[in-house]
């Protein structure tokens, strides 16, 4: 165990190294000088913000998009000053960890004493390297490629494909309609929003976007992208034989973890994520913790008790606060005062004129149950279950519940909740199938990622890296 003495030390000339430079990273950063800590600070980031500015995402794909707000204007707000050497433009390509040091892709190494990963993710490219790079076709996810899609929307484009009806799909057909321009999603799940909360309010969603006017076809999937002789993109080919003409495409596949830099430094890191405690602590690929590195924000996977100790990964905004303060605040104590990240995971979205918010892991359960409102007049309350457990709940304009049910998490009450409500329709008189597709078939855009096994299994299987 580590003595008072060491982490007196480590706080008035220690080195703490954050790599990423977003949200996570920057939180983290915020805390730990907050709770003393006066040694050296660095940040590394791969995007050159300038001067030293991470910024919000969710607006990236709602108020940018719609013109409100330009992408240079999404810088996140600084809750304390950070005393900190900001290393920016220049990514981490290895990590050494016998000798603590970062090595970035300038050959520079920087050393530490506490390492925090908070790499999050980047956005799956369309899998074909030459029709990725026609002329017109975008992902999204960085504030560049924000503002560089808003430029080409502005420019009145005959037709939008977004592929991929995810809820950042979702929000960024929804932005193109109020902008008055024709889209097609095509989604090759059964409904939108089917991998994140099923398809009972996946086929509301679906309703929702047809009559806001999108051409939505579930079910298929883009099989081609074909440019003209300009090398601007014009047709897309789908799987069910049918093509669409489009002049802008936006690929909107997912995310893929930033972790590829972590190959051979021995860390339990791979395309889920960084696996660590639920003090954020990193696991070696052994399964054994460290205790000099740890992990926040959308690369991380931890244990969460309350969903039956499976690893979660959470790609939302409130975890990546959450996580990066506890991370950073363990990173601080000792063992007796650490604190585990057990917050109830929440997200929001808004499309199509609709305020959808989360909590819980509703991909978790098995079986909804409408509780509030009417899945017919797209204003209700849904609330999973999961082995006679509430599990998530998601409110289509009705948060003001979700307080409630976010209790009702944390207490594991018994589903379906022994109650009625006032304004409980026919449609809610009892539990129904979720109807959430076979996790073998993947869809498009889930925000929780389940992995891992129950304590009581043991099953174990080890390969060594060749």
């Amino acid at each position: 165990m580590l003595g008072d003495g060491y982490l007196e030390q480590l706080k008035r000339e220690g080195r703490i190294v954050v790599v990423g430079a977003s949200l996570a990273g920057l939180r983290a950063a915020e805390t730990l000088r907050s709770e003393g800590f006066a040694g050296s600070l660095t940040i590394i980031g791969d995007e050159p913000h300038e001067p030293h500015e991470p910024y919000d995402r969710p607006p990236l794909s709602k108020q940018v998009l719609l013109g409100r707000a330009g992408a240079d204007r999404t810088a996140l707000p600084r809750l304390r000053s950070v005393d900190a050497t900001w290393r920016l433009g220049v990514p981490a390509t290895g990590l050494d960890r016998a000798a603590r040091r970062v090595r970035l892709a300038d050959g520079d190494e920087v050393p530490y004493d506490r390492l925090l990963i908070a790499t999050g993710v980047r956005a799956r490219p369309w899998p074909r390297a030459a029709e990725a790079e026609l002329d017109g076709v975008f992902v999204l996810r960085t504030r560049d490629d924000s503002a560089a899609l808003a430029r080409r929307l502005d420019a009145g484009p005959q037709r939008v494909l977004v592929i991929g009806a995810g809820f950042t799909g979702s929000e960024i057909a929804s932005a193109c309609r109020e902008r008055g321009l024709p889209v097609t999603v095509a989604e090759r799940g059964a409904a939108p929003l089917v991998g994140a909360l099923g398809g009972v309010v996946g086929a509301v969603a679906a309703e929702l976007q047809r009559q806001h006017g999108v051409d939505l076809r579930c079910g298929v999937m883009v099989t081609a992208l074909e440019g003209d002789t300009s090398g601007r993109v014009r047709v897309a080919h789908l799987s069910d034989g049918s093509t669409v003409e489009a002049d802008v495409v936006i690929v909107s596949l997912g995310a893929i973890r930033n972790t590829e830099w972590l190959s051979g430094s021995g860390l339990g890191a791979g395309p889920r994520g960084i696996a660590c405690d639920a003090g954020c602590r990193a696991f070696d690929i052994r399964g054994i913790v460290t205790d000099d590195i740890y992990a926040a924000g959308d690369v991380a996977r931890s244990p969460h008790a309350l969903f039956g100790y499976q690893f979660l990964s959470l790609e939302h905004w409130g975890n990546a606060v959450s996580q990066a303060r506890i991370a950073a605040h363990n990173m601080l104590s000792e063992s007796t005062d650490r604190l585990p990240h057990m917050e109830v995971p929440a997200f929001w979205s808004a499309q199509f004129g609709v305020n959808i918010k989360s909590v819980g892991v509703p991909s978790l359960g098995t079986e909804i149950l409408i509780s509030q409102g009417s899945l017919q007049d797209q204003r209700f309350v849904g609330v999973y279950g999961y082995q006679g457990r509430v599990i998530g709940a998601v409110a289509f304009d009705q948060a003001k519940w979700l307080p409630f049910y976010q209790e009702l998490i944390e207490t594991t009450a018994s589903f379906p909740p022994p109650f009625d409500t006032v304004d409980r329709r026919p449609d809610g008189q009892r539990p129904i199938d979720a109807d959430f597709p076979d996790p073998s078939v993947p869809t498009h855009g889930p925000t929780v990622t389940l992995s891992g096994y129950s304590p009581a299994d043991r099953r174990m299987t080890f390969t060594p890296a060749h």
